[in-house]
């Protein structure tokens, strides 16, 4: 069988024209008119409630297309590890075709229930209401800040990628990052572009305008996939063709195709990406990581029925599985067209405007295309910066400093807050995150491993305290801080303690597994860092409720019996 036309060359790139900046103009105008609409409709009922979480009010469609929400790990982190490691990373991602039956199945109905039994706005709120502890709530806020900050940070870059991809005459498509003395004034405009946008619009409509702007861009990223997808499968004449070119290339070879998956980072060598222990515990991680996350939370706090979760149950498994496996062959064909990618995280933006660059009004469509990452990007965002916000105004604010705060003055505090943390996050990325995929996995895994448990415990354990709670939301979080903590500075360590460092990291032996980069986790005999932060967060919560003073009954009997009159959240 003949294998493959003529390659693409990776170090050059089309001209990009006007129509990819008038496609992304069009979408961010479009974004930003769904946030009027929003604006309009949280006018009704109070403002925390409508801004913080749209009246409780959200369908099947935005429920299931919103609660996914992508991120730029979704359309340059993960397609990184495909166009890197191979067809293994599909084994890698495919637990995440279940979330929506465990995250909605297994907790959504009991939190919405507890959500509106208490009239919780943020998920702090619902674990103050539920232990009637405000040293709970403030924790749990905390933690959620850490985590999500580190998230949305990253995000960022990305969204400034794509923005300067679409700029006419851009070029190159490589960052400033690596040589200091050179000014990438493209990136630092798309950076500007991208922050103004998407903070913009969150300002405006609040949740709603999260969420309906990203049940919009959730129907772009599956329809810019899908054509992307055609274009990739037709200029390689499929995966099989595609997976055998790449076999045939002496620098790759046939561990493309086969498991531990194929390790190109000669800083690494012999690094194998999914061994067995590590395949196994990719299960648990996007599992819980989409069963722990706040953010997930709040969608499902915010839902209307029950059977509005139970319907979006379907919708989500069916909308993961048309994103991650397409995006999977879309990856595998690109690094049969462009084997040489120096930086990976870059494949998705490179095929957009090659593949469409010898099209009628190709410009045009990929700014259709690129529209899907940018899309991803500003929708987590925007969840971002609501779940932020909520937690600085509602459960540090309002519930610690100013309890008698009226409308007037939460509203303007959560405009300021959400514009101070845009402009964190932009600062931070002045000097852009090299990471963004791990950066992803390691926000996700820590607020998994620190909400997944005490969550499960909130709902369906009556016998849980409050020291029980703090330790298993510390404990799970802190140990997977701790696992990548171990490896990240190992380096750094043996370069500057010398003997000291090495008597310590004994304990700790290198390891050649996992992504082959600088920034990682310690895989604890072959295991995700997030299933021993369950595994201790279930341990240290569990033990310490048994050995502390149980709730009184009045406080746990109306959450776990039948009752006629609903809870109140304390003050």
């Amino acid at each position: 069988m003949k294998t493959m036309l003529p390659l693409l060359a990776a170090d050059s790139m089309p001209e990009v024209g006007f129509g990819a900046i008038l496609a992304l103009g069009v979408f961010v105008i479009a974004s930003v008119w769904i946030s009027m609409l929003a604006n309009y409709a949280t006018r009704s009922g109070s403002f925390m409630k409508s801004f913080f979480l749209g009246n409780r009010g959200l369908g099947s469609w935005a429920l299931a297309l919103t609660a996914t929400v992508q991120s730029g790990g979704t359309f340059m982190g993960f397609p990184s590890y495909v166009y890197a490691h191979g067809w293994v990373v599909a084994l890698w991602i495919c637990g995440y075709m279940v979330v929506p039956i465990t995250g909605f199945g297994i907790l959504g109905k009991r939190l919405a229930q507890i959500s509106r039994m208490t009239g919780a706005i943020t998920v702090p709120d619902l674990f103050r209401a539920r232990f009637h502890s405000p040293a709970l709530g403030l924790i749990a806020s905390l933690l959620i800040m850490f985590f999500m900050t580190t998230m949305m940070i990253a995000q960022f870059k990305a969204g400034a990628i794509v923005m300067k991809l679409s700029f006419p005459g851009s070029g190159s498509l490589t960052l400033a990052e690596d040589a200091a003395t050179q000014i990438d004034y493209a990136y630092f405009v798309g950076l500007a572009v991208f922050s103004l946008t998407v903070i913009g619009y969150t300002l405006l409509g609040g949740f709603l305008a999260a969420v309906w702007t990203d049940l919009f861009q959730s129907v772009m990223m599956w329809f810019g996939i899908l054509f992307l997808l055609f274009l990739a499968v037709s200029a390689t004449g499929g995966p099989e063709i595609a997976t055998r070119t790449i076999m045939e290339n002496p620098n790759i070879g046939p561990a493309y195709a086969l498991a531990p998956g194929f390790n190109s980072n000669a800083a690494f060598p012999g690094n194998e990406f999914l061994p067995l222990g590590l395949a196994a515990s990719m299960f648990g991680l996007w599992v819980f990581t989409g069963l722990g996350s706040p953010a997930g939370m709040v969608r499902i706090m915010a839902c209307k029925d029950t059977g509005t979760i139970r319907r979006s149950i379907y919708l989500l498994a069916i909308y993961n599985a048309g994103i991650y496996l397409p995006l999977v062959v879309i990856c595998v064909c690109g690094r049969a067209l462009l084997p040489d990618v120096a930086k990976s995280d870059e494949i998705i933006p490179r095929l957009a405007i090659h593949l469409t660059s010898g099209l009628p009004a190709g410009s045009f469509l990929a700014g259709l295309i690129l529209a899907a990452p940018f899309g991803a990007v500003m929708a987590t965002v925007s969840s971002y910066l609501v779940v932020i916000s909520s937690g600085l105004v509602r459960d540090i604010y309002q519930r610690f400093i100013n309890p008698h705060a009226n409308e007037y003055q939460l509203a303007r505090l959560s405009y300021w807050v959400m514009g101070v943390v845009g402009l964190i996050a932009v600062l931070a990325n002045i000097s852009p995150p090299k990471f963004l995929q791990v950066i992803v996995v390691f926000s996700g895994s820590g607020a998994g491993a620190s909400f997944m448990v005490p969550a499960l415990m909130l709902a369906f354990w009556r016998r849980s305290t409050v020291p029980g709670m703090i330790a298993g939301m510390l404990v799970g979080g802190g140990t997977v801080v701790s696992l990548y903590f171990v490896e990240i500075f190992r380096g750094l360590a043996l370069a500057t303690l010398g003997g000291l460092a090495s008597s310590f990291y004994g304990m700790f032996p290198a390891q050649q597994i996992g992504p082959a980069q600088a920034m990682r986790a310690y895989y604890l005999f072959g295991i995700d860092p997030l299933i021993w932060g369950l595994l201790t967060s279930l341990i240290a919560g569990v033990t310490v409720s048994l050995l502390t003073k149980p709730l009184p009954d009045e406080v746990t009997a109306r959450f776990f019996e039948d009752q006629t009159e609903p809870v109140t959240s304390p003050a």
